[in-house]
């Protein structure tokens, strides 16, 4: 009997350890360019649970990416865009919050990382409640990236270094807004967003509509 108990406690111990193994969470970004599939990073749980909690409760359903520029990101999450008029001015809308900053990871080309208002009304730089932004970015050089090191007082691992470099990314709003996660499926979407017509003020002149659903 207690060699009995003891293999149920041992098989429970595996199922455990099998379950945790992995202790990954997913986002599905769907858009008529295509799916992101995008990691929500463990190391800031503040922004994760956010945006898990937004996305069950289908908070991003048929919002825009109300902001694009090429070589640059794209961005969304103002719940003011849904159903928008195409001349109404977007970006300020938001689910009444902010967030906690939780500043340092770096802005690779597919980060996910959350927008915040800027300037010395918001000096802890406090996240929206929902905007985000998508990187696209540009390949970074040897040179530039050391420029940045300095100016910013990072020193970036060989890794970093090398996506930056071969992938590209943002490395100037480093250090000053929160990134909480990557696409890891549908980089291609990215560009295909970046590159539609604009309107001044950065809109798409054909609306880029989202749905988020958790995997």
């Amino acid at each position: 009997m207690k060699n009995y108990a003891f293999l149920i406690l041992i098989c429970f111990s595996v199922l455990i350890a099998c379950n945790n193994g992995d202790n990954k969470t997913y986002a599905m970004i769907e858009t008529d360019f295509g799916n992101m599939k995008v990691e929500l990073y463990n190391s800031t749980p503040i922004h994760k649970e956010n945006f898990i909690k937004l996305a069950n409760e289908g908070f991003y359903d048929d919002l825009l990416f109300h902001r694009v520029i090429k070589g640059f990101m794209v961005q969304g999450g103002d719940p003011e865009s849904r159903g928008a008029e195409p001349n109404k001015r977007l970006g300020s809308g938001g689910p009444g919050y902010t967030l906690e900053a939780e500043i340092g990871a770096p802005h690779f080309k597919g980060v996910l990382a959350a927008a915040r208002t800027g300037g010395a009304s918001n000096p802890e730089k406090r996240s929206s409640g929902s905007q985000f932004y998508i990187v696209q970015g540009e390949k970074q050089t040897d040179s530039a990236i050391q420029n940045f090191e300095r100016q910013k007082g990072i020193t970036y691992n060989q890794t970093h270094k090398d996506k930056y470099k071969n992938l590209g990314g943002t490395p100037f709003l480093d250090m000053d807004y929160t990134a909480f996660g990557e696409v890891v499926e549908g980089l291609d979407v990215i560009d295909k967003i970046a590159n539609v017509a604009t309107a001044p003020g950065d809109r798409p002149v054909e609306d880029v509509k989202m749905k988020i659903r958790m995997l």
